[in-house]
């Protein structure tokens, strides 16, 4: 059993990190700019990224490789420098990270197999690639998420468990349909996503994007309906978008954010974190309820 693991299993609830696109873009990242060559390019901004996440108090942080396979550094013309700006990714978090976790961050590659736009050996492969170049900058898990199909997100888990030996984690993303269910893009449920994530290999499972925390709170119990067991993340965005000025703003404070956390909790998470419009304030926020509870 991994670190990360037998720490959830011990009862210990963790805080993971909040948002990075957002803050790339605010040290200067160009729309139509690669971020995963910052790591090589900008490597003491993005240090600033992880480093602030470390001082709001999280337990462990992501890296900046979540469109690190090569079907999305293709189109920067990247494609032969997977391993070299995954290894980077995962050593500038780990120089942040010192004691703490650091989870190399696995996105969606972009390409739909039902469509034919690739194979699933095609895909496996990539993952793979991606998975190796993290565990050699030293990450301690494979945080696989985002993911809206189940076959996509069942190739990365085996890719990253088949060839790394670093505990593997996978998320999806669901949004609440009309009639209050919780589906991905790909009409996944929450329920849908268990089985076959865990039998895939998956160590601890969840959701991220998509919704603020209250949202989150029915996909956890809809997880926790069909297993009890299975170690629960959540990377809830700081509420749901609104779009004011010509942009797009999360407008849930920290402190709105902190009120919904013991809810969470309760509900079964076990690691909690942000994403879009989440600032390490809001982590900051999360560690002080954590540790209050």
């Amino acid at each position: 059993m991994g670190k990360i693991v037998e720490l959830i299993k011990r009862g210990k609830i963790l805080v993971s990190d909040g948002a990075w696109g957002t803050f790339l873009q605010q040290k200067g990242l160009q729309p139509g700019e690669c971020p995963e060559e910052w790591n090589s390019k900008h490597p003491e901004k993005v240090l600033e990224i992880a480093q602030s996440y470390i001082d709001a108090g999280s337990d462990l942080i992501e890296t900046n490789s979540f469109g690190g396979t090569r079907f999305k550094l293709e189109k920067y013309g990247l494609g032969d420098k997977v391993f070299e700006l995954n290894k980077a990714a995962a050593e500038i978090s780990r120089k942040a990270a010192g004691d703490k976790f650091v989870l190399g961050s696995v996105g969606p590659t972009g390409k739909i197999l039902m469509m034919g736009d690739v194979t699933e050996e095609e895909l496996y492969d990539a993952f793979k690639e991606q998975a190796k170049g993290l565990e050699a900058g030293g990450a301690d898990a494979i945080m696989i998420e985002t993911m809206t199909d189940l076959d996509e997100a069942r190739l990365a888990i085996r890719a990253a468990k088949e060839n790394t030996k670093l505990e593997v984690f996978c998320t999806m993303t669901f949004e609440k349909t009309v009639d209050g269910t919780f589906r991905s893009m790909m009409g996944v449920s929450p329920t849908d996503m268990v089985t076959t994530i865990i039998d895939a290999g998956a160590e601890l499972i969840g959701a991220n994007c998509g919704n603020g925390i209250a949202n989150m709170i029915g996909i956890v119990e809809e997880i926790r309906q069909i297993n009890k067991d299975i170690p629960v993340l959540v990377h809830a965005n700081a509420g749901m978008p609104v779009y004011k000025d010509g942009e797009t703003v999360f407008p849930e404070s920290p402190e709105e954010m902190a009120m919904l956390i013991p809810k969470i909790i309760s509900a079964g998470a076990n690691m909690i974190g942000g994403c879009c419009g989440t600032t390490p304030e809001h982590i900051q926020k999360v560690r002080e309820i954590v540790d209050g509870k």
